[in-house]
């Protein structure tokens, strides 16, 4: 298991939300200074976790589009 597996088991739309609300936060000064290195490492963890998911979604399509390869040309 991954560190963000460990820290985050949700989907990518959840963690993205997760991602606006601290972004949104951060910039309505609705975090206070105690707070904001925890958010800003939370929010580390959901980029990498966002990356991961697109990464693997990408790669996926990839290997459908070159299946598909073959059959256009018959």
């Amino acid at each position: 298991m991954s560190k963000n597996e460990k820290v985050i088991s949700t989907s990518y739309e959840s963690a993205f939300e997760e991602l606006l609300e601290i972004s949104k936060a951060i910039e309505n000064d609705a975090i206070s200074i105690d707070q904001l290195s925890e958010k800003v490492a939370r929010a580390a963890e959901l980029v990498a976790f966002c990356q991961e998911k697109l990464k693997k979604a990408e790669n996926d399509v990839s290997k459908v589009i070159e299946q598909m390869k073959p059959s256009q040309s018959a």
